[in-house]
């Protein structure tokens, strides 16, 4: 089994063999989707191809806007456009399609937690609504497609109601189709100092849990900073390697999985995605894996 590590850092300009070239070229065997038409069916089939040839596995594409914006009229479209790339990531035979659902969060709410109405925290977001609401855009958007391949996958976001393993699990339970899929992001579950210091038990207690259902996984590294005077600690996202993650861990699960769920970066330049992608490496050779 070929352990698949991939990010972004290329671009996608019309041209599936380039594409397909550039990622063996940086050193990927996995690949986020390029945005493209569903209509574009020579498109579509030409990718297929180049990617294949090249050993470059699809691993994800992305809706990532508000699917329950304040809104209606952009609610409604965001809602068409996660449909819209759930389809296209089915039909290029992509692991899954990720969105962050959203957040009820708005300009003229009261709470003002951040201008980021895309998926800014909201305490609604994590209520028995926003659990609710969760459930019924899944099912919506999978309803709507009824994919074959591809699963329907939420991103893990500390705010959210993907918070957690367990609440993710209870999410999975709800949704109860089989066109949805567990996407892990470490990362965002260190979400408490004890959970930083250890984030190897962390990782083995998600993957115990959301193991058989997990398609899709992001990269990245945590640090944390705070102390005496600085009580209210944060944490900043660093390039893999950089940070404190347990990454033996992280490659370990995936690898016991016994299937290809590719390991994909986010969030960064491309130097960063260099050095992030030599780490990677570096952990997955020294833990045997391949």
């Amino acid at each position: 089994m070929t352990f698949r590590i991939g990010g972004y850092g290329i671009d996608y300009k019309g041209d599936p063999e380039a594409y397909a070239r550039a990622h063996v070229e940086f050193g990927y065997n996995a690949a986020y989707m390029p945005n493209i038409s569903i209509d574009n069916s020579d498109e579509i089939a030409a990718l297929v191809k180049a990617m294949a040839e090249a050993d470059v596995v699809i691993a994800e594409g992305g809706a990532w806007r508000n699917l329950i914006a304040h809104d209606e009229a952009v609610r409604k479209a965001n809602l068409d456009y996660a449909v819209h790339q759930l389809a296209l990531a089915d039909e290029l035979g992509a692991r899954a399609c990720v969105a962050f659902h959203g957040t009820v969060g708005h300009a003229g709410d009261l709470w003002k937690l951040s201008d980021n109405y895309d998926y800014g925290p909201h305490p609604d977001n994590q209520s028995e609504a926003g659990f609710q609401r969760a459930v019924d855009t899944a099912r919506y958007v999978i309803d709507a497609v009824q994919p074959k391949r591809a699963k329907f996958s939420l991103e893990m976001v500390p705010w959210l109601v993907t918070d957690t393993a367990e609440n993710y699990l209870k999410l999975i339970k709800a949704i109860d189709r089989p066109g949805f899929g567990a996407h892990i992001d470490a990362v965002n579950m260190v979400i408490l100092p004890r959970l930083y210091f250890k984030s190897g038990r962390l990782i083995r207690e998600a993957f115990e849990l959301l193991g058989e259902w997990v398609v899709s996984c992001h990269a990245k590294d945590i640090v944390m900073q705070g102390g005496p005077g600085t009580i209210s600690f944060h944490m900043d996202e660093v390039p893999p390697g950089e940070g404190n993650l347990d990454y033996h861990a992280y490659v370990t699960e995936i690898a016991k999985l016994r299937r290809e769920v590719p390991l994909m970066m986010e969030h960064f330049d491309v130097p960063a995605y260099k050095r992030g992608l030599a780490h990677i490496r570096s952990v997955v050779q020294s833990a045997g894996i391949a």
